[in-house]
């Protein structure tokens, strides 16, 4: 397994969400799967899977991959206009704590360009047009940032560190599909959040549960 150097998240490490999903695949079976990351999944290195341990070339932990039938009810899905309007107060144009990600990275013209805006309810909604190559890690991706920006706030950056999917089916290539997110608890740095990706018709596609890690501050620097 090899994470591509495209398919970031932070600088120098793979998007959480397509991560999970590339080592979701590798592992296999009919289930859907949780997926642990235990440090940030790196670029363009060979990664090994070893009784769903993911394994760096020198035999460090980097994800944790589990079978699961703990999977929530979908997040309400909303029309493509609603999720338009949306998009467009999307807070990640004004203040993104990642900007170059491969998801919802505004610098990024050859990214997924997901970009979840507030609804009145709390929920995050955003239009997704699924790229020309599709695969499972594709619907991975697309179930994970969007989950994120119902807990993000400026100023208070958090990165994936569980997700668990049930994956129905793949959009085609082209397909305007919606995704949805929404938050259901924290405990301390960590908040509890939960995603789902409709297709064009409005049928169900993916959903996740995923848990998201606040960031320590950075220190404040001396004068």
């Amino acid at each position: 397994m090899i994470i591509e150097s495209r398919f970031n998240g932070p600088p120098g490490s793979g998007n959480g969400g397509w991560s999970a999903g590339v080592f979701a695949t590798a592992y296999g079976g009919n289930r859907p799967v949780e997926v642990t990351l235990r440090r940030p999944p790196p670029l363009d290195t060979p990664l090994a899977l070893a009784d769903g341990d993911v394994l760096d070339p020198d035999g460090r932990l980097v994800a944790r991959v589990d079978p699961t039938d703990d999977l929530p009810p979908a997040v309400p899905g909303v029309d493509a206009a609603t999720a338009r309007a949306a998009s467009a107060r999307y807070p990640g144009l004004v203040d993104h704590p990642f900007p170059g990600c491969y998801v919802c990275g505004p610098d990024r013209v050859d990214g997924l360009r997901i970009f979840p805006g507030r609804l009145p309810d709390g929920r995050t909604a955003a239009p997704f047009r699924a790229p020309e190559r599709v695969v499972a890690a594709t619907v991975w991706a697309a179930l994970d940032c969007p989950g994120g920006w119902a807990v993000i706030a400026p100023g208070r950056p958090y990165v994936l560190g569980r997700i668990a999917v049930l994956l129905d089916a793949l959009p085609e290539p082209g397909d305007e599909c919606v995704v949805t997110g929404a938050t259901v608890g924290g405990e301390g740095r960590k908040a509890y959040v939960r995603t789902s990706l409709y297709g064009p018709t409005g049928a169900l596609l993916g959903r996740a549960r995923a848990t998201w890690v606040a960031l320590p501050p950075e220190p404040a620097s001396r004068p």
